[in-house]
């Protein structure tokens, strides 16, 4: 028998500060559902996340004898798995779109994120100043819904959120003209959900920028 068949509780294999693991926390809380996280770091998995993710990628969703490896993967699955709060719009059309935005988050914002982190210096300030550029040229959608491009919470808060928190910690700095992101940002980081997904690791890189 399989590590997967033995759990009688979903389990979730996630490091502690990385954002895409930020953002299955958060649809985990938003969903209210009962999971075992076990928190290991990308250089020190262990064989029994190895034995079911032959990938050994972070985060890994293990629901009996279900194995999901991608992040979005994930978000979508716990999306259908468990319904309400709906995170996903249900028609076809408005779905599509929320995929999209998902895909253009990654692409275009997460990369440079990756640039700040582990490219030099000198690339780093270039994507820093792209992603405050496009997030003040975005201001006014910021400002026209409760959420992003809906009025209802999504899986596309669930992949900006986390990108939000940790731009103190990346050296983003947005001009006062881009107020409408930092409103968004707050009523996104004071919702329950959001709170409860946040790990020590990343209340510390709120806590190390001020």
């Amino acid at each position: 028998m399989s590590l997967a068949n033995r759990r009688s509780i979903m389990t979730v294999y996630s490091d502690n500060s990385d954002i895409y693991r930020h953002q299955v926390r958060i649809v985990l809380a938003e969903k209210g559902v009962a999971v075992d996280v076990r928190h290991m770091k990308s250089d020190e998995l262990t064989e029994e996340l190895l034995e079911l993710n032959p990938y050994g990628t972070l985060p890994t969703l293990v629901d009996r004898d279900l194995v999901l490896y991608h992040a979005r993967i994930v978000m979508e699955y716990l999306d259908e798995r468990f319904p309400h709060p709906p995170l996903l719009p249900v028609y076809p059309v408005a779905r599509a779109e929320s995929r999209r935005m998902m895909f253009r988050i990654e692409n275009d914002w997460y990369s440079k994120m990756r640039d700040i982190l582990e490219a030099p210096e000198v690339v780093a300030q270039e994507a820093r100043k792209a992603i405050a550029d496009s997030f003040t040229a975005l201001s006014p959608v910021f400002g026209s819904t409760p959420y992003f491009l809906s009025e209802e919470f999504s899986l596309v808060d669930c992949c900006l959120a986390p990108l939000l928190w940790r731009f103190p910690s990346l050296g983003i700095e947005l001009p006062k003209s881009a107020n409408a992101v930092w409103n968004y940002a707050e009523r996104i980081f004071e919702r329950e959900s959001f709170q409860q997904s946040l790990t020590e690791s990343e209340r510390e890189l709120r806590d190390q920028a001020a």
